[in-house]
């Protein structure tokens, strides 16, 4: 298990011109969240929720990786068995910056991927609509194919890994979320070290537990956070 831990959500890909949930405009407006992200939504609203994903996919296409996304990702290069990298995001954005899938712990999916809802088999389609792959069926048992992230109500297996690695951490960072679904409080006080670092301060997360706050862009910090990794490792 990693000595540190680095958790990122929506602020870190905004900044790559990734809307976020919270955001206005965009897909996140076009769309009933209650009506294509729930659970139930492939059974209810199929063909609308698979439009809403498919739209989502492709609006990463033209999307690159940004200077925090590039650190973070050398970081990990130079401390492989020392940092682990979590996000709660679903794109590909640290697998632009060059980062291996298995580099990258997407605790809520991954958006270029879908899967089959019987046997779970897992295809990677890019930027393509769902229904251009095998017209939306598997291609091992021929049933449906979903997108591979997770809604809300669904388990989050890769929850599992998070516990893991929070258990051994020492230095925890928080980048671009609102810990409203990851419960960074607790975590900020578990651990020796913690650096929080959003674009202003949110009413899920208690700022002074932790050990170092940067209410700045993330590209703005993620230099100091670098210095920060590198005195940490010495």
């Amino acid at each position: 298990m990693a000595k540190i831990v680095i958790l990122s959500g929506a602020g870190l890909s905004a900044e790559s011109g990734i809307s976020t949930f919270r955001d206005s405009g965009g897909l996140w407006e076009e769309y009933d969240v209650s009506v294509v992200c729930n659970h139930d939504s492939l059974d209810i609203n199929k063909d609308i929720t698979i439009e809403f994903y498919n739209k989502r996919r492709s609006e990463l296409e033209d999307k690159e990786a940004n200077h925090a996304h590039k650190v973070i990702a050398q970081l990990k290069s130079e401390y492989p068995n020392d940092i682990a990298v979590i996000t709660q995001n679903v794109d590909n954005l640290f697998e632009k910056a060059q980062m291996k899938s298995d580099e990258v712990i997407h605790l809520h999916g991954f958006m270029p991927e879908i899967r089959c809802r019987e046997c779970e088999k897992v295809y990677d389609i890019g930027y393509k609509k769902l229904q251009d792959f095998n017209d939306g069926q598997c291609l091992e048992c021929s049933a449906d194919l979903r997108p591979n992230i997770v809604f809300f109500g669904e388990s989050a297996p890769m929850y599992e890994r998070l516990n893991a690695e929070i258990s051994n951490c020492e230095l925890f960072i928080v980048i671009g979320t609102s810990g409203e679904v990851v419960g960074v409080n607790s975590i900020a006080q578990y651990v020796t070290r913690s650096i929080l670092n959003n674009l202003e301060p949110s009413r899920a997360i208690e700022d002074s537990l932790f050990s170092k706050v940067l209410y700045m862009k993330a590209t703005e910090a993620i230099d100091e956070i670098a210095k920060e990794i590198d005195d940490f490792l010495e």
